[in-house]
Parts: structure tokens; sequence; C-alpha cells
């Protein structure tokens, strides 16, 4: 049987309001970004195999800060440190237009000077794939990408799709991945594309 890469230890480090009070950049970070809604915190939690490492708020938008993950691989022996950046949802935050103006900026600053960056995985909704807010971000991100740095497309809630629709999604979305945290599938490939880009591992 093909030995599959797993995380070993996952732990959060701290919250940060900026770049400025953000964890030393010691090691390659994977970012997490999508709507406030699609699943990210469930996401982060499926992949690291714990219930409740990333906190999910019952009020979409609330969460402000940048969060970070002390996250470490194991495959063949062989460990992989690295970091898990959660980025506040975008799309639904009922905030001051002050508030929002800064949150922004801040976000702006880390996406774009953050040197430690290498992944950026990109959450989309399977069921809504085409979405304005989702596209535009992907086109801010593209315009923004060092060569060093890819984005990675997952689509959440992949349960909620018939089969047509997921041969579909595929074909429109080549290179991306499909994950269900109900039926915990998809987060193989997940770890593979990570430790593959960030690490140059091989897998048989």
């Amino acid at each position: 049987m093909q030995e599959r890469p797993k995380i070993v230890k996952a732990e959060f480090i701290k919250s940060a309001q900026s770049i400025k009070d953000s964890v030393e950049e010691s090691r390659s970070e994977i970012v997490f970004m999508g709507r406030s809604n699609v699943g990210k915190s469930s996401t982060i939690n499926l992949l690291t195999n714990r219930k409740s490492l990333a906190k999910s708020s019952a009020t979409p938008g609330k969460t402000q800060l940048i969060n970070f993950f002390d996250i470490e691989y194991l495959y063949k022996n062989e460990r992989f440190p690295l970091y898990f950046v959660d980025l506040p949802g975008f799309g639904y935050a009922k905030v001051s237009k002050s508030t929002k103006e800064l949150w922004q900026k801040n976000l702006l600053e880390f996406i774009q000077k953050r040197v430690a960056i290498r992944i950026f995985i990109h959450l989309r909704d399977a069921r809504h794939p085409n979405m304005e807010i989702d596209n535009q971000v992907e086109k801010f991100l593209k315009a923004n990408l060092r060569g060093d740095q890819k984005i990675l497309t997952v689509f959440t809630k992949g349960d909620k799709l018939k089969q047509k629709e997921m041969t579909k999604l595929k074909r429109e979305y080549p290179g991306s991945i499909v994950i269900s945290n109900l039926k915990k599938t998809g987060q193989d490939a997940v770890h593979r594309e990570i430790l593959k880009y960030v690490f140059g591992v091989k897998f048989d």
C-alpha cells in the first residue's frame, strides 16, 4: 500500500493584525483564503485532522486576524516543517468603513510583501464555482504572484455535487482539487501538492 503524507504536528501559534506583528519568516508559508462562509476553518481542520484547530466564527466575516499554525509533515520518515496561515474571509464583514479599509490595507500588504508565502490556497464553493468575488481575488493574486509562488484552487463542499456536476467542474478548472469535509476526501491531493511544490518531494 502506498504511503500517504500526513501532518504529525499542528499547533496554533499566534494571531496578527498585520505583517508587522506576524511571526518571523523562518519557514515556507501556505496561505488559506476564501469567502467568509466557504469552509476555511473546516478545511484547515480536515487537513490537520484536528477537530477544532481553526475556529470558525458564527458570524461570517467576524475573524479579522491573520492566524498562524505550526505544521509538520511526515513522509517516508522525513519531516517537513512549515506554517499554515489563515487569512480573514472576504466578502461579508459587517464592520465600519474605516475598520474595513484598515483591514484590507493590512491584508494587501501581507499578500504582496510577505516573502515566506509559497502557495496561496484559494478556496471556492464547488456549488458556486464562478462567483465574481472569487474571480476578482484570483485576478489580483495572479497580478501579484512572484516566480516562487503558486495558486492552488481548492473547491470545498464537493459532497454537494452530483457526478455530472463534478465532471464539469474538473473540466472547467484543470489542476484544481475538490475536497469534502463531510466525507473527508481530497486532503491527500492537497498534502501532495504542498510537499511537491515547497519541498520537491517526489511521489511514487
